[in-house]
């Protein structure tokens, strides 16, 4: 009897204890992280080294759940549920600007020549006076950034001179600035969601697509596209975002718990990003894609007018100013 009772003892200790510790490591939020990229991206890397430390820093409170591939909706849609509250994070760029006029700095087609220019940029001042709109305009705030590789152009006929443009049908991302500039240098883009383009490429609904050699490579664009003209004419960056919903439900700890988690994962996913940009030429070569250089002052020069007149008269002289430098 004395055994049995001690028994039931230890057991009944032993689940209380257990008890404890769950309650002490007990998720107080779950937030959901959606984003366009597939599993083999940077961007999801990073998501998930951000998952890590926001679990160890929130010793446990919060979780972050990552929605790869747009499962959990495209782009436009995760931002707008993130402004209803049905969404909690997102990686997002340029395409804030249909909000936030400042964010159309963050992707100037030949505003920024090198990662050292766009880094003064994306850390400084500016950068700081960007995030304080999107934030006020939007209703989500940029917690960390992300180098992306410069944007190259993808076809199936080597493109070198602006005159090569001539009628491509070609796709670009929802952004009035890239529509602009695409159409002042002779080719046909059309705005489609990131999901649409291989097959759209696959069946001729389009010949051609832009983006860095890190999405070319992840998306397989390998398998429909024969060159990467190396326009490099966009050297940007991408903001890593919490809803402002979400941010209001933190305690103040857990506010600079995420912080610090998202710094951790901005310098990490720096270290992670330089080391893959050289490798991804060699590995695009490998998989059969011919690499194109490219008249990129000429292209410059034609687009200067065009990235002028387009974007908002309120950072009209930021983007003289950088084209100036």
């Amino acid at each position: 009897m004395f055994v049995t009772k001690t028994l039931k003892t230890l057991m009944l200790g032993g689940i209380a204890a257990a008890a404890l510790s769950s309650a002490a490591f007990a998720q107080d939020m779950t937030l959901k992280l959606g984003h366009p990229a597939n599993e083999d991206n940077i961007w999801h890397k990073a998501s998930e080294k951000f998952a890590e430390e926001v679990e160890t820093l929130t010793e446990g409170r919060i979780a972050v759940e990552v929605f790869p591939n747009e499962t959990l909706g495209k782009e436009m849609d995760v931002i707008n549920g993130m402004q209803l509250g049905t969404a909690d994070m997102t990686i997002t760029g340029e395409s804030l600007q249909n909000w936030a006029p400042m964010a159309a700095l963050l992707a100037i087609p030949y505003g920024y020549t090198s990662l050292e220019d766009m880094d003064a940029v994306a850390g400084g001042e500016l950068g700081d006076e960007i995030e304080a709109q999107i934030v006020e305009k939007v209703g989500i705030r940029p917690i960390a950034y992300f180098a992306r590789g410069p944007r190259n152009l993808t076809s199936n006929r080597a493109i070198t001179s602006v005159e090569d443009l001539d009628g491509l049908k070609m796709r670009v991302p929802n952004v009035p600035l890239f529509l602009n500039v695409w159409q002042a240098l002779g080719a046909n883009p059309t705005p489609m969601a990131f999901s649409e383009v291989f097959t759209s490429l696959q069946n001729g609904t389009i010949d051609a697509q832009e983006n860095p050699l890190a999405l070319i490579k992840s998306a397989n664009f390998n398998e429909v596209q024969d060159y990467v003209n190396q326009t490099q004419h966009v050297r940007s960056w991408i903001y890593l975002t919490i809803s402002e919903m979400a941010w209001g439900r933190m305690s103040e700890e857990d506010q600079q718990a995420v912080m610090e988690a998202a710094s951790r994962t901005q310098e990490w996913e720096r270290e992670q990003f330089l080391a893959e940009e050289s490798e991804l030429q060699t590995q695009l070569e490998d998989l059969g894609m011919e690499f194109v250089e490219v008249d990129n002052a000429a292209f410059a020069a034609a687009a200067k007018e065009a990235v002028l007149n387009s974007v908002a008269d309120e950072i009209r002289p930021q983007v003289e100013q950088l084209f100036a430098d």
